[in-house]
C-alpha cells in the first residue's frame, strides 16, 4: 500500500554528551565502539555542515537509537540541551519498551537526577578501558550485540580529534622524566641461618627492627650486610652464618632455586628491602611519612619549610624556584613524593607526586585531613590547575631539598653498603616538540592553588550497570 513506510530499524548507541567538556572522552569511546561493530551516533562529527542539529539529533535518537549511552557529570547533566534528550529517552524507553533504553556512563561521582536516579550505571571513573569493557558486557547482557563482520569506523573521529590537537614540530626537545636513575648497588646478597635452633617469629621480628633491610625467608633471612655486621646488630637475638650468596643481577633474574625462589619473588624481594632502605631515609631527612591505600608518601612538612617557602633548583645560571607548602583556599597542602623501586630496563626509583591537605592551624598546618575521600576531592579539584611545568618544578625542587649539596641519594642497605641514585631525574630527548612556551615565570607558576595531580579513583558504594 503506498503511504505506508517500515519502521525503522533501532541500531544506533546513541551518545548524550556535553560541549565541550565530554568532547574528550567522545573520542576515545566512539570509534572503539565502531571497532566493536555497534553504529555510533555523537553530535560532535556525525552532523554534517548544514544539517538541521537539532532536528537531525532528535529524529536519530527517536527513531534510530538502540540505547542512549549518557555521559554523567554535574556538569554534563546540567546542560539543557542534555536533559531534553534525557526527557526524550525516558518517552522513548516506555514507548518501545526497554526499561534499560538509558544507560549512565560514570564519568565523575554526579548528583543524582529525576528520571536517571536509581538507574545503574557503568563506571568510567576508575578508568576508561575498564569501563568500556564493563559497556562492552552491559551491552551484550541486554542483547545488544555489535556485528564483527560489518566494523566501519568513521574517519572524522580522528579528523576532529587532530583539529583540535596540538601541532608538532620536527624538532628535537630535551625533557626530564620521574625516574632516577640507580648510579651504584652491591654486587652481592646474602642469605644467613640461625648457628641453632630459633624461634622464626624472633628472627622477624629482629629483622623488622634493624637499621637497614632484611626479609624473612623460611628458616633465614636476606640482607646485604656482612657476617660481622648482622651479628653485631642481633646481638641479643642470637648468631647467623651466611649460607647461600647470590650475585645480585642473576638473583634478581633467575632467583634462587636452592631456596625455591623464582625470578619474580626474588624480584619482590630485594624491591621491598629497597623500598624500606627509601623509607628509612627519608625519616631521617625529616620528611613525614603519611601512609595511602598502597604506598607510603613522604612529605615536607613544618620542620623543614615554611609556609610559602620557595626553594631554588636548577643549574647554574638557570636557577628556578619552587614552593612545596602553601595555603589555599583555606587548606595547607604539603607536595610530597613515593619512590617506587623498579629493575626494567635497568635499576631506578620511579618518583610518583603526592599532596596531602590539612587544615590552618597558627601560622602553621595542623594535622591532615583523616579522611581518604576529603584528601582525594581536594586533590581533584584543587590540584587540576598544575601545569605540566609546575609539576617538574616542585619535584625537582623535593630532590634539591632530599639530596643536599650531594649528587646522590645515598640510601642504606646495610652499615657499608650502599644504594646510590642520581639526585637529578633522567633526561632523555624526544624527535619532536610542541610551539608551548618551556619557560615560565616564577610569578607564572606559583598562580594556581595547588599541584598537578591524576589523584586515585574513590570507591563508590553504589552499583553499576547490570
Amino acid at each position: 500500500m503506498t503511504g505506508i513506510t517500515e519502521p525503522t530499524a533501532r541500531s544506533v548507541l546513541f551518545i548524550s554528551k556535553a560541549t565541550p567538556g565530554d568532547d574528550e572522552f567522545t573520542l576515545w569511546l566512539a570509534p572503539r565502539l565502531e571497532a566493536a561493530g555497534y553504529e555510533v551516533f555523537a553530535d560532535i562529527v556525525t552532523l554534517q555542515a548544514g544539517t538541521r542539529w537539532r532536528k537531525e539529533i532528535t529524529g536519530t535518537l527517536q527513531n534510530r537509537a538502540v540505547k542512549m549511552l549518557l555521559c554523567c557529570s554535574d556538569e554534563t547533566l546540567a546542560r539543557d540541551n542534555v536533559q531534553e534528550e534525557i526527557g526524550i529517552a525516558l518517552d522513548l524507553a516506555k514507548e518501545i519498551p526497554d526499561p534499560k533504553f538509558v544507560i549512565p556512563l560514570r564519568l565523575k561521582p554526579y548528583k543524582k537526577i529525576l528520571g536517571i536516579g536509581e538507574v545503574q550505571y557503568v563506571d568510567f571513573v576508575r578508568g576508561w578501558a575498564e569501563g568500556l569493557a564493563k559497556l562492552l558486557d552491559t551491552l551484550a547482557r541486554q542483547k545488544v550485540k555489535g556485528d564483527p563482520s560489518r566494523v566501519k569506523i568513521n574517519p572524522n573521529w580522528e579528523a576532529f580529534r587532530r583539529r583540535g590537537a596540538i601541532p608538532l614540530m620536527n624538532e628535537p626537545e630535551r625533557l626530564t622524566s620521574n625516574w632516577m636513575r640507580v648510579a651504584e648497588c652491591p654486587d652481592e646478597l646474602h642469605y644467613f641461618e640461625p648457628n641453632g635452633a630459633m624461634d622464626s617469629g624472633a628472627m622477624a621480628t629482629a629483622c623488622r627492627d634493624l637499621p637497614f633491610p632484611a626479609t624473612p625467608r623460611e628458616h633465614g633471612f636476606f640482607c646485604f650486610a656482612t657476617v660481622e655486621e648482622v651479628n653485631e646488630a642481633l646481638i641479643a637475638t642470637g648468631r647467623f652464618k651466611v649460607t647461600h650468596t647470590f650475585e645480585l643481577l642473576k638473583f634478581l633474574e633467575e632467583g634462587a632455586p636452592q631456596l625455591n625462589l623464582r625470578g619474580k619473588d626474588a624480584s619482590n624481594i630485594v624491591n621491598a628491602m629497597y623500598r624500606k632502605a627509601w623509607h628509612q631515609y627519608c625519616r631521617a631527612r625529616g620528611l613525614f611519612e603519611y601512609v595511602y591505600s598502597k604506598e607510603s608518601g613522604f612529605h615536607v612538612g613544618e620542620k623543614l619549610l615554611k609556609i610559602g617557602q620557595k626553594i631554588p633548583w636548577g643549574r647554574q645560571g638557570d636557577r628556578r624556584s619552587s614552593m612545596l607548602r602553601n595555603e589555599a583556599k583555606g587548606h595547607v597542602w604539603q607536595f610530597g613524593v613515593s619512590g617506587i623501586p623498579a629493575f626494567w630496563p635497568f635499576h631506578h626509583f620511579k618518583l610518583k607526586s603526592r599532596v596531602l591537605f590539612a587544615p590552618p592551624k597558627g601560622e602553621d598546618a595542623g594535622d591532615p585531613y583523616d579522611e581518604a575521600k576529603k584528601q582525594h576531592r581536594l586533590r581533584r579539584s584543587m590540584c587540576k590547575g598544575w601545569r605540566n611545568k609546575q609539576w617538574h618544578g616542585r619535584t625537582m625542587a623535593f630532590l634539591e631539598l632530599l639530596a643536599g649539596e650531594s649528587a646522590f641519594v645515598e640510601l642504606k642497605l646495610g652499615p657499608t653498603a650502599n644504594l646510590l641514585l642520581d639526585a637529578a631525574p633522567l633526561l632523555f630527548t624526544s624527535p619532536v616538540s610542541t610551539p608551548l612556551p618551556n619557560v615560565l615565570s616564577d610569578e607564572d607558576e606559583e598562580v594556581d592553588d595547588s599541584t598537578l595531580g591524576r589523584p586515585e579513583p574513590e570507591p563508590e558504594p553504589e552499583g553499576e550497570a547490570a
